[in-house]
């Protein structure tokens, strides 16, 4: 099964590894294929800080845990995404939540299930079918 997971997943399975959010990413890749942008590596770095203060990681720690995770996930350029995709998720995500207009862009290239703990764009998408 196909599962892209979006930003929320990520951070909360590194934020708790051992959370069952953390144990699926980590070991669910028997089961299931993780995919996500490749725009979310960088995000996660951006907030690195925030991670490792909330955490109380060392840098090691950090590096460790980011990469048992994001190695069991296949990041997807965007470039590969065409412009159609790409409009079809910002029209589908309007006046929901902009910024995961590349993830449903990806869900809907893929044909897979888009997993997210972002309640609002979970519900803003089933309104809209």
């Amino acid at each position: 099964m196909k599962i892209v997971v979006d930003s929320n997943i990520v951070f909360i399975a590194i934020l708790n590894s051992k959370s069952k959010i953390g144990h699926i990413l980590i070991n669910g890749s028997k089961y299931f294929n993780f995919y996500s942008p490749g725009l979310l590596k960088s995000e996660i770095i951006k907030h690195k800080s925030k991670i490792l203060e909330l955490t109380g990681y060392s840098q090691s720690e950090f590096t460790d845990i980011y990469q048992s995770i994001l190695n069991r996930i296949v990041f997807v350029d965007e470039i590969l995404l065409s412009d159609n995709e790409i409009e079809k998720a910002i029209d589908l995500v309007s006046g929901i939540d902009p910024d995961d207009a590349v993830f449903v862009a990806l869900n809907n290239h893929l044909s897979a299930n888009l997993w997210t703990g972002d309640k609002r764009l979970v519900n803003g998408l089933k309104k809209k079918g």
